[in-house]
């Protein structure tokens, strides 16, 4: 079912849409590169009567150093991000998660803001509206029960970023801005692991900047299983990441409704690591690869970049 906006606006600065956000609190979105939004709109699953275009904001393109941080704005395009010499040096994890997103066409559009707030997705939700109203709708579309278990308690619709993972396994921070001024958080508190209203935003709230530091040198094996190599969502992603201090931190997408972070040290085994991000992934039978499989590939991605980061020599034996 394609829905079309009653109103359209395009702000230049992030007050100006913060102020367009509270004129139109209960009827709004906001929108940049459009590709998951508006896909969403076609499907009607997104229904907002007002569109708030954050794309013509500049000051959200700025990609910067401060304060032993490098701030990547929210606006940045994900085929943009191997243009940076300090993001291709120090963070070349999250070119290779950018570049698994989609097709070419959509990491023209796509932002890395956009890419790490993007919908939860589930089989039963991510279908025409027609199709939803034959099946009958589910807990995230104002249903009362989760077809994919039967359970009338929890939406287990899944975080399907793929840069978040990434951001997340460097201990990444978001800037904030809202109209009670600018706050910086973990990137991993904004999750809320709940499949209806999976995140601790304020729907005003706007990201002005992703902060990833600079000194602790992370070395990050990414991975990511889908059907095809383009356009297919991830069913799992997983990021790898050990730094200077030998602290090993993994987070899986894919298979929750937030992000799976389980971490240790150089020392901790690889079924150690397996048997935790298995007991907290809460993976079930939602979307084209089955729960079974998506779980052994938990334990292949952890076991191999594992082995790759020993082969490397980062890690002795």
């Amino acid at each position: 079912m394609l829905t079309t906006e009653k109103i359209y606006l395009q702000p230049k600065t992030v007050n100006d849409a913060l102020m367009a956000a509270y004129d139109h609190i209960n009827e709004f979105r906001y929108i940049a590169g459009g590709t998951d939004v508006l896909v969403n709109k076609f499907q009607g699953n997104e229904i907002s009567s007002c569109l708030i275009d954050i794309s013509g904001i500049d000051e959200l393109n700025a990609v910067k150093i401060s304060d032993g941080y490098f701030k990547i704005g929210a606006l940045v395009k994900l085929k943009d991000l191997a243009k940076h010499e300090i993001i291709r040096n120090e963070f070349a994890a999250l070119i290779e998660a950018a570049n698994s997103v989609g097709s070419p066409l959509i990491r023209q559009a796509a932002t890395i803001g956009g890419n790490i707030l993007c919908e939860n997705r589930c089989i039963y939700y991510n279908q025409s509206d027609w199709w939803r109203e034959s099946v009958g709708y589910c807990l995230k579309c104002e249903g009362d029960i989760c077809i994919a278990t039967g359970s009338a308690k929890k939406c287990y619709s899944e975080l399907v970023s793929d840069t978040a993972p990434v951001l997340i396994s460097m201990n990444a921070q978001i800037e904030v801005a809202d109209k009670e001024g600018i706050t910086i958080r973990k990137l991993e508190d904004i999750y809320s692991g709940e499949g209806v209203n999976p995140r601790n935003l304020k729907n005003t709230s706007i990201i002005t900047g992703i902060l990833l530091p600079l000194s602790s040198n992370f070395l990050v094996v990414f991975n990511k299983l889908r059907e095809r190599q383009s356009l297919d969502f991830t069913s799992l992603t997983s990021s790898f990441s050990i730094d200077n201090s030998g602290k090993i931190r993994i987070v899986l997408a894919g298979v929750d409704p937030g992000p799976v972070i389980v971490e240790g040290t150089i020392n901790t085994g690889a079924d150690i690591f397996v048997k935790e991000a298995l007991k907290k992934a809460r993976s079930i039978d939602n979307e084209m690869l089955s729960r079974k499989y998506r779980r052994e590939m938990i334990r292949n991605f952890i076991t191999n970049s594992l082995n790759k980061l020993k082969s490397s020599k980062i890690i002795n034996e």
